[in-house]
């Protein structure tokens, strides 16, 4: 697992700078963005607008508007990530259906409903902390916190709408149990190891309001090998520059 720390990350059809940003692009959220536009895409399910609460660089509104023709609005509320954001999808080929928020989700009053919200919230409740506070409110609670963010996306999502969180394998069953709780309903999961050697460390999580049998399904990031697995590969291939 890696973190690229570098000022910018070329993808095929379109470049993320992330000086600024809180939190730089990370292979668990370029699959789970993947994911979400594979989905879409498989599913034949039709997304008219997307939101994506805790924008962050811009990094899966963009992965999304290269898959779907959707109208995708981002919300972020650290302004340093706004700004590298901003200018992510101003020179991407999308930047006309896109629009970004500089704000504070759980106070901002959005003026539609979306067919599908996605979002890589805060992970780390009570872990240890780092030294920049802007970093820590992207990775821990110190801002919205998981059950603010259930209470956005029922206030938000349409009544047949989709919802897709990207989560901590060890958070995930709460987080379920409390989206029945709201009836936000467990559509699809998937559980990700970085390696067939490790234990599971994300959960890729899908929702609606409509209760059925979920699938699941496991998934690692690399084989025996240390190589990318076909099925990570079939998933960023069109997205990572050498795949």
């Amino acid at each position: 697992m890696f973190n690229l720390a570098n000022i910018f990350f070329q993808f095929k059809q379109f470049t993320i700078h992330q000086e600024q940003a809180a939190l730089k692009v990370s292979t668990d959220s370029c699959l789970f963005g993947a994911w979400i536009a594979n989905e879409v895409r498989v599913m034949r399910y039709e997304v008219r607008n997307v939101l994506d609460i805790g924008a962050g660089t811009g990094l899966l509104m963009l992965m999304l508007a290269q898959q779907c023709e959707a109208v995708i609005d981002g919300i972020e509320m650290d302004e340093p990530s706004c700004k590298d954001a901003q200018g992510n999808i101003q020179e991407s080929p999308w930047n006309k259906r896109l629009n970004l928020l500089l704000g504070d989700a759980r106070e901002y009053v959005f003026t539609k409903k979306y067919d599908l919200i996605i979002s890589n919230p805060p992970f780390y409740e009570s872990d240890l902390k780092s030294g920049s506070k802007n970093r820590n409110v992207a990775m821990h609670d110190d801002g919205l916190k998981l059950d603010e963010l259930l209470k956005i996306v029922d206030e938000n999502l349409t009544a047949d709408g989709l919802f897709a969180v990207l989560l901590p394998y060890h958070r995930s069953d709460k987080f379920i149990a409390d989206a029945e709780q709201m009836h936000l309903h467990l559509l699809k999961r998937v559980d990700v190891r970085q390696t067939v050697n490790h234990s599971f460390f994300r959960s890729l999580l899908m929702l609606n309001r409509k209760k059925s049998e979920a699938e699941k399904h496991l998934m690692a990031i690399k084989d025996e090998a240390n190589e990318y697995t076909d099925a990570f590969v079939e998933l960023l291939k069109s997205y990572y520059l050498y795949l």
